[in-house]
Order: structure tokens, then sequence, then C-alpha cells
């Protein structure tokens, strides 16, 4: 009879199951470990391609809007904006320190041949000498007036960009949209190192704000503009050496910046991601290539993976060896299953840890943003007291006025998008759902009054008569789909808002419709996506949070939130709500 302990040393068809899931669990932390690896580093070239894209787009946005503050300081001055207007104009803009990359900013005036002489006449009043150039034979002129600083672009100044189909073409294009535009690729003839450049054009008109095209050519006197070198532009940007991406710029077949030099000491002949971002630049497309360098490779390698792999086909040969010279492999197997498991549920324990602590800096960081927005818009108060005290009211500078308001809105829409980050991160864990039951009707009520609207515009249908699970989150459901259905409603004064819950015994179900515009299907998802938004530019500023904030709190509970619309038929938003806490969680281990 074979000795207990002779049975225990053989190596079973148990000890080989065991083995091989064991084997099979090392290659999938593997895999799993180099597929979070491999989408994180993607995630890291998203980001930074992102970040590319989002400060080409945001800096010439700012050259845009000090573009159209010299149409306002034109349009204030009408036609008697003289050589030293502009020269102290351009001084408050300090170009150099807020706009790094544009080599100035001057004016180009619409001149009719017959008119040359009169225009002509009032150059010559000026302390300069001023010619136009080259001829042409087109019936009008388009003369550089003024530029600044003159300094670096006194070869501009007199040149008739009416002459060249590129410059003209474009800003005949921003003289009948009334819309910024940009040029094609030009040599600028102030650019001794003849590069890539282009001209950015904002329009302005003589009289009233001309509505239609025929208005526009009418009424057209002339252009603000900035020349650009393509290279400063884009050294204003970020330091090359501090990006971990390089880049480059084509305008149709052209190439106007290029860093993809095999001689960079940073250049990557086999780059980790590449991508093409085909980008809409006021009235021409710029193609822009995107591709990582040696020093995202450098900060993006990992051995990681390997090293599970090569420590997990490690354990296992030591775990065959053993079960061959150990009789009691059984409690080897078992010991070595539960480390695994402990091992993954640490691993677990620890993102979910990464994950609380990243919503917390959220929460912070959007707190902390707070008090430079509210710093800027109490010295936006201050400079326009002083201002007011030095030159009078601002309703009669209409450019000023435009200006603060500007900054006005633009300090609101930032105050919203952090306050509304704020929001989004602190649709928290399960643990901070509450049991206070809140009356539907106290609920409404309280809407009705926070929206300032008629209570006959919301209608409750109910068969309960309280919310008792995480009441404190269905009123932030509540709150913000009110909200959308009154703020993009076409007229809210007769906006028609119905809630109604049904109890459908271990849960609730909620509708909200309203008898709004609508939204076409293609967007249904898009709209509960975090900063995304169907506001179209007569509607009121959004942050493009309030929905993200809707679906985060609905799915925390275990539930999904949909919407039933298309344009024209109003919108309905229909979701389950728990109807006791325990469900609640219940739910949300359901559908982990």
């Amino acid at each position: 009879m074979p000795s207990p302990s002779g049975q225990h040393g053989k190596i079973t068809t148990l000890h080989i199951v065991i083995v091989a899931l064991s084997l099979t669990m090392t290659l999938g932390a593997w895999l799993y470990s180099k597929h979070q690896l491999d989408e994180q580093i993607e995630n890291r070239f998203v980001a930074d391609k992102n970040r590319t894209i989002g400060l080409i787009a945001d800096r010439m946005s700012r050259y845009e809007d000090a573009l159209w503050s010299g149409v306002a300081h034109v349009a204030a001055r009408q036609e008697d904006t003289t050589l030293e207007d502009w020269r102290l104009f351009s001084d408050t803009l300090n170009l150099e320190e807020k706009y790094p990359g544009v080599n100035g900013i001057g004016v180009i005036h619409y001149v009719e041949r017959e008119d040359l002489p009169e225009f002509m006449a009032l150059r010559a009043a000026e302390p300069r000498e001023f010619s136009i150039f080259p001829d042409h034979e087109h019936p009008f002129l388009l003369p550089i007036t003024f530029i600044e600083p003159v300094s670096m672009n006194g070869a501009a100044v007199g040149l008739d960009v009416a002459h060249e189909t590129n410059r003209r073409t474009a800003l005949l294009a921003s003289r009948d949209t009334g819309q910024a535009r940009i040029t094609g690729p030009i040599v600028l003839v102030q650019d001794s190192g003849r590069t890539a450049g282009f001209l950015f054009y904002a329009p302005f008109y003589t009289g009233s704000e001309p509505t239609t095209l025929e208005d526009r050519r009418a009424q057209f006197a002339g252009v603000v503009y900035a020349p650009f070198i393509v290279r400063r532009l884009v050294e204003g940007l970020l330091a090359k050496d501090l990006r971990n991406v390089h880049f480059s710029i084509r305008d149709e077949a052209e190439v106007i910046y290029n860093e993809h030099n095999p001689d960079d000491a940073l250049y990557d002949a086999d780059p980790m991601f590449q991508e093409t971002v085909e980008l809409d630049m006021y009235g021409r497309v710029w193609t822009v290539d995107i591709r990582t360098n040696l020093a995202f490779r450098a900060a993006n390698g990992s051995e990681q993976p390997t090293l599970i792999l090569a420590g997990g086909l490690v354990i296992e040969t030591l775990v065959i060896l053993m079960l061959a010279m150990l009789a009691k492999s059984t409690r080897f197997a078992h010991d070595y299953a539960h480390r695994l498991t402990r091992e993954l549920r640490e691993k677990t324990e620890k993102l979910e840890h990464a994950n609380a602590e990243i919503e917390q800096f959220v929460y912070i960081a959007s707190h902390d943003l707070k008090t430079p927005v509210r710093g800027i818009g109490f010295l936006t108060d201050v400079i326009e007291e002083d201002l007011t005290e030095l030159i009078g009211p601002l309703d009669k500078h209409s450019g000023l006025k435009s200006q603060f308001d500007m900054i006005r809105q633009r300090l609101n829409r930032m105050n919203d998008l952090t306050q509304g980050i704020m929001e989004y991160s602190r649709v928290g864990h399960l643990g901070s759902v509450t049991q206070t039951q809140v009356p539907l009707e106290a609920l409404l009520k309280d809407c009705v009054s926070d929206f300032n609207l008629d209570p006959a515009q919301v209608q409750l249908t109910s068969d309960v008569d309280a919310i008792t699970c995480d009441a404190q989150s269905f009123r932030r459901v509540l709150e913000n789909l009110l909200s959308n259905a009154i703020r993009y409603h076409p007229d809210p004064d007769a906006a028609q808002v119905t809630v109604t819950i049904h109890d459908e015994l271990d849960q609730l179900r909620v509708s909200v419709r309203d008898n709004g515009k609508g939204i076409s299907p293609e967007h249904h998802e898009k709209i509960f996506e975090v900063f995304q938004t169907l506001r179209r530019s007569t509607d009121p500023e959004s942050t493009g949070i309030g929905l993200s904030i809707v679906r985060r709190a609905v799915q925390r509970h275990g539930f999904e939130i949909k919407v039933i619309s298309s344009e024209g038929n109003g919108t309905e938003f229909v979701f389950q709500w728990p109807k006791e806490h325990g469900q609640s969680e219940h739910q949300t281990e359901k559908a982990a």
C-alpha cells in the first residue's frame, strides 16, 4: 500500500490544473499591465497633442481679440485716426509682452482710385514720408497706412496688398464675411530671413454695422491687421525643448513650419505615436502633423510588463520544482493563489485610492482657481473706476467699454467652469448617501423659486410623496435638468416642464420632459460628455458640465440615463433612482 507521503509527492491532475491556472494569471497580469501602460502612454500623447493644438488655437484667438480691439479703436475715431493715435493705441497693447509672436499691428485702408488724391493729402499732413507701392491695374488700392512698431516694420509702410492675389483674396474675404481671416503662406517684406508668414485681418466699416454682403461692400473702409512669421508664432507658444512632441504645420501643399528635423537632438525616427490634425484657421485649413520625440520615449519607457512576465515565469518554474519535491503541494498551491489574490486586491485598493486623490485634486484645484478669478474681477473694477475718473464715463468710449465687458464675460465663464468642475468632482462615493426624506413638492417649489419661474410652468405627477435615498444628489439632478430645459428654450416664458415619477417596486422611474426645441439624435451621447455643449452663438453661456453631473449621479447608483428627443419635438430625460440606500449599494455592486 503506497504511503500517504508518496501520494502527496506526486504531481496530480489538480497540480497541473493549478499550475496552468497560475500561468494563465501571470500572462493575464502581464497583458493587463501592458494594456494599462500602453493606454496611459497613449493618453499622455493625446494630452500633449491636445495641449499643442489648444495652445495654437488659443494663441490665435488672443491675437484675434487684439485685432478687434484695434477695430473698436478705429470705429471710435471713425475717419480721424492719425499716425499718433495708432502709435498710442499700439503702446497700450504691449505687444511684445502680451502677444509674443506677433510682428506688429497696423491699419490697411480701402481707397478707390478717384479718392487717392484726398487720401494722399491726409498722409502728406503726417510727420513722415509716405508712398504707395507697387503699381498695379486694380480699380482700388489697399495700402498699409499705419504699422507699429515701425522700427521693425518700416519696410511694410505703404505696401499696397491689392497687388498680390494671396494678400488681396484673404482681405476681401474678411470684408465680405465681416469676420477675421488669414492669408495663405507669404513672405513678409520686413522679414530678412524670408521664412513663411501670413497676415491676419479684421475688417472695419463706416456708419452702422452692416448686415448684408451688399452693405459690407458698400461700407467697407479697411482692416486692422497683424503680420506674423510662423517661426516666431510657434516660439511664442512653448519652447521646443520643453515639449515631448514635435510638430509641423502645412497650409495646403506648403509646409509653413517644421520641427521634424533628423539633425535635431530629440528627433525620433520611429515615433511611438503620430497623428495628423486639421485645424479650421480663419478661412484656411492648417494640417498639424504631431509626433512624439525622444523625450517622450524616455519619459514613457517602462520595463514593468516585462518584469511582471519574467517574474511570473520564474515563479511558475519554482512552483513546478516545489510540486515535484514537496508532498504538501496542495497547501503551497493554496498559499500561492491566496498571495496572488492579496496582491491583486492591494493593487485594486491602490488604484481606488489614486482615483480618490485625483478627484480631491480636481476639486481643490478648481476651488483655488476661484481666488485669482475673483482677483482679476476686482482689479478690472478698480481699473474701470480709475479710468472713469481720468476720462469720464466709459459709456462715451465704446471701445474701452466693450473690452471691459469682454473681460467680465470671460471671468464669469471661468467662474462657471470652476464651479461646474467642483460639483462634478463632488458627485462622490456611495458612502456619502443620506436617508433624509425630502418632499417632492417642496423640492419642485424650491426649483421654481430659484429659476424665477411661474409655478404653472412645472408640473409634477408622482406615485411617491418624497425622495428618501440620496436626496441631495436627486435635487442636483433635477435642478440641472430643469435649468437646461428653461435655459435653452427658445422662449423661456413659454417653457413647460413635466416631472413624472413612477414607483416600480424596488426603484423609481423618473421622467423630465420639456416642450423646447429638442435635440438631434446624433447628439444624444455628446451632451453627456464633460465640457460638451450644443450651444449656438445666440444661446446663453454654458460650461458643458451640468448633464455630465446628472449622468455621474445616476450611474453611481447603478443606473443609466437616456434621452428621448428630436429637433422641434421637445426633450425627455428618463432614469431610475433607488428607493432605499441598501438597494442603491446593491445596484452599484451589480453594475460593477
